[in-house]
């Protein structure tokens, strides 16, 4: 009966999707998307902002097709930049840089693109799959999440942070630390007063995450590359010969990975699922969780494919689930599905749980398009790889300059602000530090996209308690979410104090046999 359902919700989108008019738009929307993914800072809500006044006068049903287009089209342009230059173009791609560059500069820029792709791929399907069988399940249960639910796995996905910070989690806890603060900056949601602002009108409304991620990781990188030296070869990256089968991932590479395709498929779902989570906690899950299960953890950040696999198929995913609240339920999951919730009130449709009645073609025929939107990307991606991979031939002194230019713009004309362009200069020079002095550039991205969040519900569930702590563990679900992350914590602690102590019997035996 399960099979059968999303059988027929797939066979009935299909029937909408497949139409001239919806192929032509979805297939603009799709590369409207991959372009607005490869500029840094231009994420998928500001590509759907622009392009909406260019779907008046069409059908609602094909309107939100382009739309969605661009949205998980961005997903994979995103990670194209994370991958050849190291500039993640929103929070959901910053844990893919944390292989799949290093891929790239070891020389394997093609198979982590295909891979990239091929993943986004999976992610992207599997997610449509899950919609069609559980959206109804999985709507209830996210619509039974209160304050403190959203608090616990806020700060769950922060507590796995810790699987990014490498060796030094000192410098990692410091970094994140810093995060925090920068997402202090504002008005406290609670009382109303401006904090930290230092009476600058521009700042009351908080500082935003692109400027902050593109200069720690774009701007921050290109200071580091010049002071090492990198930018007077005349080709930084490696060469590469797009007719070599180099060209193409190993067979290992994809039998290593063929548990992760699915791994990170559901956890990302389900993070898009809960509204407040979304692509960016799934992709850090996904992520912490694969590092967690693998026999070599010490490779990931150094170009280990599963740690790109993991994060993009969890990214794609996320995408799909993001969908379910927003149809279900009418709450958007993230700034680019409160956009696409704009859009479907500008058209008189009202998301909720009266919408699939109403509406069936569609919320179907949206589905269904992101299936084929899928099959067109993941086309797009592959047959575009040597264009992407060419561009790491030009030598890096031309390369820097369009890079900066290109962050510039990107951050100036997201809200025409001159003061993020000044915290953009100012975050790389921090960036370039932390890179210099070994701290987490990521950390502090991932931490002052969290931050926010954490502090909103945290206060929301002292304000429902009258200020009691014992909301978060009074219903089943936050008891079990608070034992998780105290089993976590503990088994980190153990995992430590045994690495420690072996260490100590290895060097006192050494020290014996030297004697």
């Amino acid at each position: 009966m399960f099979f059968v359902e999303i059988f027929e919700n797939l066979s009935f989108g299909l029937s909408v999707a497949f139409t001239p008019e919806n192929l032509l738009f979805l297939l603009i929307g799709a590369l409207v998307g991959m372009v607005v993914g490869l500029f840094p800072g231009f994420g998928p809500a500001a590509g759907i902002a622009i392009l909406i006044p260019m779907t008046f006068g069409l059908d609602p049903t094909t309107a939100i097709i382009m739309l969605s287009g661009i949205y998980y089209g961005s997903m994979y342009g995103g990670t194209i930049t994370s991958i050849l230059i190291n500039t993640p173009g929103e929070s959901a791609t910053v844990a893919s840089t944390l292989d799949g560059y290093p891929m790239a500069q070891n020389g394997r820029a093609g198979p982590a693109l295909v891979m990239q792709a091929i993943a986004s791929f999976v992610g992207g399907t599997l997610g449509v799959i899950l919609i069609c069988g559980f959206a109804p399940l999985l709507a209830d249960f996210a619509s039974s999440f209160g304050p403190s639910e959203y608090f616990l796995i806020i700060m769950l996905g922060l507590l796995l942070l810790t699987t990014m910070m490498g060796d030094n989690r000192l410098n990692g806890v410091i970094s994140a630390l810093f995060g925090f603060a920068i997402a202090m900056v504002g008005v406290d949601s609670v009382s109303g007063a401006q904090r930290y602002t230092f009476g600058s009108p521009e700042l009351i409304g908080g500082i935003y995450f692109v400027p902050v991620a593109i200069g720690l990781f774009g701007i921050g990188e290109l200071l580091y590359c010049i002071y090492t030296g990198q930018h007077k070869r005349d080709n930084v990256r490696v060469q590469f010969n797009f007719r070599s089968k180099d060209f193409w991932p190993t067979t290992k590479d994809y039998f290593s990975s063929r548990y992760t395709f699915i791994r990170g498929s559901v956890i990302g779902f389900v993070a898009g699922v809960l509204p407040g989570s979304g692509a960016t906690i799934g992709s850090i899950l996904a992520y912490s969780v694969e590092k967690k299960v693998a026999k070599n953890p010490e490779d990931f950040g150094k170009g280990e494919v599963r740690g790109l696999v993991a994060p993009e198929t969890a990214n794609n995913a996320a995408s799909a689930g993001a969908m379910v609240p927003l149809i279900s339920l009418g709450i958007p999951g993230s700034g680019a599905t409160a956009v696409l919730l704009g859009a479907l009130m500008m058209w008189g449709l009202q998301p909720g749980p009266m919408l699939i009645d109403n509406n069936p073609d569609l919320v179907w025929g949206l589905v269904a398009s992101m299936y084929m939107g899928n099959m067109i990307l993941v086309a797009l991606s592959v047959l575009a790889i040597p264009l992407f991979v060419k561009f790491l031939d030009i030598p890096y002194r031309l390369v820097v300059p369009v890079i900066v230019i290109l962050c510039v713009i990107g951050s100036y004309a997201l809200n025409n602000s001159i003061v993020e362009t000044s915290m953009l200069l100012i975050m790389g020079l921090v960036g370039f530090g932390m890179k210099l002095y070994g701290y987490s550039p990521a950390a502090t991205v991932l931490a002052l996209v969290l931050g926010g969040m954490a502090e909103s519900t945290f206060l929301q569930s002292l304000i429902i308690s009258q200020g009691s702590l014992w909301i978060f563990v009074d219903r089943p679900i936050s008891l079990v979410l608070t034992l998780v992350m105290l089993a976590t914590i503990s088994l980190s602690i153990a995992l430590r104090l045994y690495n420690r102590v072996r260490a100590n019997k290895v060097e006192q035996a050494n020290c014996s046999h030297s004697q």
